[in-house]
């Protein structure tokens, strides 16, 4: 037991990433069932539809799980009601300023949980009082820092930084990554891409057999200039590097990206004009397994890296 299991109640210091159009009830109840913390991933939810997945979650599993909320929802204040109404009492926040609502959370009994890209966000999320941080390199998929840090020079950064509970995002599949994490100084790994391709997300079969297919180098950080995101190759993203080359203005990048392309991507399968987000270590993922045979995999793995003599 270390302070991120004792934190959120946990067997395993794994989280499963709150990504949009993956993580629903399915997948995080899962994920907490085999020792892990499920997260729902709110920021692809309406309300209600988030209302809806608590519920089932809560039903599917007697054990801890959370809602990650990213702070620039646009319906935020009646999220973030909606977790308190319902009882969730684990909350990651990203994208926005942790001293928004850390305190009004923590009054309410959650604890809170940051996700950030570089040791000076993280020491202003202990200013505001966070129970942990996440600290997320630029392999992970989605929506990236604007830092580029990978997640072998980011932990070493934060631990030294903070005194914050350490968890460590970005690059991490294996438990060999687990195992590397944590030499670096985290205290506990969250992990996407690898359960955003489980038989229990909620993307697309589709995309999963797409992304599972991936190599070295198809995927690709863009639309910096609005949000960094880690896009697969493929006609959309195409475009997107012949807009960014041509000097396109964010105001050019937020047209062509529209409405609803990331659901297009991830949830319709939508494989040449989606916006098909996933991490790097999807190149090193080439089957489609369950839940439980990727927490046994992990632990199993960090298991006997942990036994092996690295000494040179």
């Amino acid at each position: 037991m270390n302070r991120i299991t004792s934190l959120l109640g946990i067997q395993y210091p794994i989280i499963q990433g709150g990504m949009v159009w993956c993580s629903g009830w399915r997948l995080a109840s899962a994920v907490s069932n085999a020792g892990g913390l499920g997260l729902i991933g709110a920021g692809s939810m309406h309300p209600d539809t988030l209302r809806e997945h608590i519920r089932k979650c809560n039903a599917a599993t007697k054990l801890p799980f959370g809602v990650n909320i990213p702070l620039m929802y646009p319906q935020i204040e009646e999220i973030m009601n909606i977790v308190v109404e319902e009882g969730v009492k684990i909350v990651f926040t990203s994208a926005g300023n942790p001293k928004t609502w850390t305190g009004w959370l923590k009054e309410r009994g959650i604890t809170v949980v940051h996700v950030v890209s570089s040791s000076r966000f993280a020491v202003k999320c202990e200013e505001a009082g966070v129970d942990a941080v996440v600290a997320e390199g630029f392999e992970a998929g989605g929506h990236n820092g604007r830092e580029e840090t990978t997640t072998f020079c980011l932990i070493p950064a934060v631990r030294e930084a903070t005194t914050l509970p350490l968890i460590a995002a970005g690059g991490v599949g294996t438990g060999e990554g687990v195992l590397a994490a944590m030499v670096l100084g985290a205290e506990g790994v969250q992990i996407g891409t690898r359960f955003a391709l489980t038989e229990e997300s909620s993307a697309s079969s589709v995309f999963k057999d797409y992304c599972l297919s991936l190599r070295e180098g198809d995927t690709k950080l863009l639309l910096k200039k609005l949000a960094p995101t880690r896009l697969v190759k493929n006609a959309f993203r195409e475009a997107v590097e012949k807009a960014e080359d041509s000097g396109a203005s964010a105001e050019d990048l937020r047209t062509l990206l529209g409405r609803g392309r990331a659901k297009k991507g991830i949830f319709e399968g939508d494989l040449e004009e989606g916006e098909l987000e996933i991490g790097q270590v999807s190149a090193i993922i080439s089957r489609r397994q369950s839940v439980a045979e990727v927490m046994n995999e992990l632990v199993a793995a960090y298991q006997r890296a942990a036994k092996k003599d690295y000494l040179f």
